[in-house]
């Protein structure tokens, strides 16, 4: 296999996948507290667009762990993000735990992925209606 062709998943698009127990109340949740409505249904199934990337939900019997980030947004106003969701109800995790502890909801991390090229971030994680862990971030230069 020659180097352009190794590399095939690298053409792709990345797209997330995020199970519901219960899809309508799933629906409410990202319409009402997240702000956001599907661009597509199918039965058992929504799909979302934020950018130019999508997530779909999909009806499962399966639980979410829960207990890592299965989701998150890159935004540029992190602070300003966690309030306006905080006013519409979404509840913030707070973590105290060696090296990462949240103040009001948001963890000021050293070092980042090595592909943004930033010193640190600021990041904020709260669940979904469905248990789904999901994380906003913001890039320290």
């Amino acid at each position: 296999m020659n180097a352009d062709n190794r590399n095939i998943l690298a053409r792709g698009r990345v797209a997330t996948r995020l199970p519901a127990q219960d899809l309508d109340r799933a629906r409410r949740f990202y319409a009402e507290q997240l702000g956001l409505d599907p661009v597509d249904e199918r039965p058992g199934g929504l799909l979302y667009r934020c950018g130019d990337t999508e997530f779909a939900l999909f009806e499962s019997t399966g639980a979410s762990p829960g207990t890592f980030t299965q989701m998150g947004w890159q935004v540029d106003d992190v602070e300003a993000i966690v309030a306006e969701l905080k006013q519409r109800g979404v509840v913030f995790d707070e973590v105290d735990l060696p090296g990462l502890r949240t103040k009001d909801g948001i963890a000021e991390i050293d070092g980042n992925y090595p592909s943004k090229g930033a010193r640190g971030e600021r990041a904020a994680w709260f669940r979904d209606s469905e248990g789904n862990l999901l994380g906003i971030g913001e890039p320290v230069a």
